[in-house]
């Protein structure tokens, strides 16, 4: 069996209005004394804050995170390179190194104690019932094939009918199938990328990948190609900076795309009826 370890913790709570008693929990300090280990885990959104406090600031908020994270990590490099005072304090103690208790809007809680034999699975545990608890977990957010919804819907409106089909590139590296694929001389391909993601990192994180897919697919573009993204922003306004440099990127990826966004799909569709229509008229006039 896996050795039980003693364990404390503390929660780091962000109190909007102390006189109200008004606060939310937006993180956790855990240290295993016996693994000379201080863990930390804290929010990097800030939406649940944002609908209790509206009048919260969405980026000092993610500032002081990051910072209490920093704070924290250097305490936790200390205690593991000194042994000795590893042993003789508490993850509320250690916390306070890292940032004094005052009268600031962000407020370490009395300390908690309990058995573990896995910090990490620990520390998640603790952050999801002290911390992620109250989130409201009913936005949905938007998958790629609703970004090309509205495309597909406002053909079939125009009885605009487009022989779409898979086009697979393939690199060296890598490979793409794209699902939406017609070819009139050149290949046209229409990828819809849905960016209405919880957080900014959660964004870039999506565009990096795709950027990444690009620049290992681009040795094997060997056919005239002519690709399209059609991107889906975020639903929290708090995030369109995130989406700004998401499409500044895609519009340096490789493989020279166009990129569009939800306001483009009226353009879109009727360019497209256009193509195809230009198209029908080609092949027949051949016949």
């Amino acid at each position: 069996m896996t050795e039980q370890r003693p364990y404390t913790y503390t929660v780091l709570r962000y109190v909007h209005d102390a006189r109200a008693g008004e606060m939310l929990n937006v993180g956790i300090v855990l240290h295993v004394a016996a693994e000379h280990r201080l863990l930390v885990k804290t929010r990097h959104t800030h939406g649940r804050l944002k609908d209790a406090f509206p009048d919260l600031d969405g980026e000092a908020f993610r500032r002081a995170m990051r910072a209490v994270e920093r704070a924290i990590r250097a305490v936790a490099e200390d205690v593991a390179a000194t042994t000795l005072l590893s042993g003789q304090g508490d993850a509320a103690s250690y916390a306070r190194k890292a940032m004094a208790a005052d009268d600031s809007a962000l407020q370490w809680s009395p300390v908690g104690s309990g058995l573990t034999s896995d910090a990490e699975a620990t520390l998640e545990r603790l952050f999801e019932r002290l911390v992620r608890r109250n989130d409201d977990r009913t936005v949905r957010r938007r998958v790629d094939e609703e970004v090309w919804r509205p495309v597909r819907e406002k053909l079939a409106e125009r009885n605009v009918q487009v022989p779409f089909e898979p086009k697979v590139i393939a690199g060296s590296l890598d490979s793409i199938t794209f699902e939406h694929a017609w070819k009139n001389g050149s290949w046209h391909v229409y990828e819809p990328v849905s960016l209405d993601l919880a957080d900014g990192d959660g964004i870039m994180a999506k565009t990096h990948r795709w950027l990444g897919h690009l620049t290992a697919v681009r040795d094997g573009a060997t056919d005239p190609l002519k690709l399209h993204f059609i991107l889906g922003a975020p639903q929290d306004p708090a995030l369109a900076p995130a989406y700004r440099r998401a499409v500044a990127l895609f519009r340096q990826a490789a493989l020279d795309p166009e990129v569009l966004e939800e306001d483009d799909v009226d353009a879109l569709v009727a360019r497209i009826e256009d193509e195809v229509r230009a198209h029908h008229d080609e092949v027949g006039g051949r016949h």
